[in-house]
């Protein structure tokens, strides 16, 4: 579980993150990104809504279903057992957190998911990992930068970094040359006064220009 989840960021490098998207704009959302050539989603839990468990679940299964057999969808802001079993059931294939809890880091791993909790200081990011993430998110990743993330894996270059926060086409690449195996991306990909106007073509387009940078400079690793 844990290097096949570390193989598919290493291989498509993006997660885009889904966060309030409606769930009658999801489909035409989900699809939008496919076709620009995503293959990892996050979509995220609003801790806020008290119908959180249903949402997040019925917009993994229509995810899951309205795209090819190779998109991963992953749910994200998990903070609770409850949520990482309801990510279960609807069929998630990992959760992301913004901070780490070693109970639902835990329980993901129970329910066969891989897990990818948020961490910032060294500290944090070695007991994330040794609690059994797959991943660990380094967030917020531009309020620290490549710098730390090279800095950082410079002793613990054992554990593989997902960079989260302000990466954009200009910066995505400073990131993945700094060590990230890959890195987490929400507006900046997934422009909600795009989906607001029905400009799912222009999603597509951001999503290849993404993908497109990416190469910049040559070949994947």
């Amino acid at each position: 579980m844990k290097e096949s989840m570390i193989e598919a960021v290493r291989k498509n490098r993006i997660i885009a993150i889904l966060r309030g998207v409606e769930n009658n704009t999801m489909e035409r959302t989900v699809r939008a990104l496919y076709d620009g050539g995503i293959r990892m989603l996050e979509i995220t839990f609003d801790q806020s809504s008290p119908t959180k468990l249903l949402d997040t679940a019925e917009a993994i299964r229509t995810a899951r279903c309205c795209a090819g057999p190779d998109l991963l969808v992953g749910a994200g802001t998990v903070l609770t057992v409850q949520e990482v079993k309801a990510a279960a059931d609807a069929g998630a294939s990992y959760i992301l957190a913004p901070n780490t809890n070693a109970e639902v880091i835990r329980a993901a791993v129970d329910c066969g998911l891989a897990a990818v909790p948020g961490a910032m200081t060294p500290t944090e990011i070695e007991y994330a990992y040794r609690c059994g993430a797959s991943i660990v998110k380094l967030f917020p990743s531009d309020n620290l930068g490549p710098s730390y993330i090279k800095a950082v894996l410079a002793p613990l270059r054992h554990i593989p970094i997902l960079a989260v926060g302000g990466v954009n086409r200009e910066n995505i690449r400073d990131f993945l040359a700094a060590g990230a195996v890959g890195v987490g991306i929400g507006s900046n990909i997934v422009s909600k006064k795009q989906i607001a106007a029905g400009e799912f073509d222009a999603i597509t387009d951001l999503a290849r220009s993404y993908l497109s940078a990416l190469n910049e400079g040559g070949e994947r690793e």
